[in-house]
């Protein structure tokens, strides 16, 4: 008998442990072979330097997505403006109507004929994510709700946001439900809205904040505890802006900003499926910036000053457009430096 038939004899048969291994083996590595790369958690992202507008990464950035309440940050914007111009003031008393009380979704509960001051609004809205109040600023920036979100277009045009249209200035879908009813931007055109906000407006002043109190010394429930949706801020580094957003449709967004030594990055993402993988993969895109982000880099506000007295009634409304802020390509990126303490992402302690 030859050798190979002495090998296939049934006097040397090989043992069922053997043929288990191997099939085991073959599965693992055919499994390996074909698994897929899992999708990124996010429907479109990017990173930018605050300073120069050179973006340090970015995937799927032109996605179109709904922004849920980061549409506030461009609420936040049109009243700056009006600030600016003369025809708005912190100080300026603002009427709640029912309209404002009937927007629903996160809010502090406005009744109709309370008075509260734009200040106390803005802290509601950038804070507390109150669409009331959102509402209610509107109105009295512009007139009407329909004519404040003709303001909030025409700004972002002159950012060169030009994939983005606002219908609301509360991010709230509309009653239809359908997507391309509702408001619609994408991570690159909110990069261009935050970087504006950050060079141009004291919008830190109303990120930053952890907590805060609105209708202070008012029984509960009328007193409300604002506390930022913002989880990053205080746990991850330099983080003191900008705003979240979610609805069913939009996802978990995100668009964030970090200051370290001199130098600002924007993080933006759209579309993560929880809040938890957001708030990781930002934290994480923060870091990368910070990495490729020249140690040279600066950034430098031009935040004008901000009117805190009420205008003379019956001023006129008109702000010209600024230019619009362009973004640098991204640069061939470097290596982050290797961390021997651990991963790149990192939560410092709560203070």
């Amino acid at each position: 008998m030859n050798r190979l038939g002495a090998l296939s004899s049934p006097r040397t048969p090989l043992s069922k442990g053997f043929w288990m291994m191997l099939i085991a083996v073959i599965a693992a590595v055919g499994g390996h072979a074909s698994k897929p790369t899992p999708p990124p958690p996010y429907r479109g992202a990017i990173v930018v330097d605050a300073g120069s507008g050179t973006i340090l990464f970015e995937d799927r950035a032109d996605t179109s997505n709904p922004p849920a309440s980061v549409t506030k940050l461009m609420t936040f914007l049109v009243v700056h403006d009006r600030i600016a111009a003369g025809t708005l003031a912190l100080t300026s008393q603002v009427l709640v109507t029912a309209e404002d009380s009937r927007i629903g979704g996160t809010q502090v509960w406005l009744e109709a004929g309370e008075t509260f001051s734009v200040e106390d609004l803005l802290y509601a809205m950038m804070i507390q994510s109150a669409n009331d109040c959102a509402n209610a600023l509107a109105r009295a920036a512009a007139g009407s709700r329909e004519a404040f979100v003709g303001l909030m277009n025409e700004r972002a045009r002159s950012l060169g946001m030009n994939r983005t249209t606002f219908r609301t200035p509360h991010g709230l879908p509309p009653s239809n439900r359908k997507i391309a009813d509702g408001d619609l931007t994408t991570p690159r055109d909110l990069a261009l809205l935050g970087r504006e906000l950050l060079l141009r407006t004291d919008v830190l002043r109303y990120t930053a904040v952890k907590q805060r109190v609105f209708r202070p010394g008012q029984p509960a429930p009328r007193e409300v505890i604002m506390r930022t949706h913002n989880h990053l801020v205080d746990r991850v580094r330099g983080v003191d802006g900008l705003k979240t957003g979610f609805t069913n449709g939009a996802g978990f967004c995100l668009a964030a900003t970090a200051e370290r030594e001199g130098r600002r990055v924007i993080a933006v993402t759209m579309g993560s499926p929880d809040q938890k993988t957001r708030d990781l993969k930002v934290a994480e895109l923060i870091e990368r910036g910070f990495a490729t982000l020249p140690l040279t880099a600066t950034f430098r506000s031009e935040v004008s000053a901000i009117r805190t007295t009420a205008p003379a009634s019956g001023a006129a409304i008109d702000v010209a457009p600024r230019q619009a802020i362009k973004m640098k390509p991204a640069p061939t990126p470097r290596p982050a430096p290797a961390d021997p303490s651990g991963p790149a992402v990192r939560f410092v302690p709560k203070r």
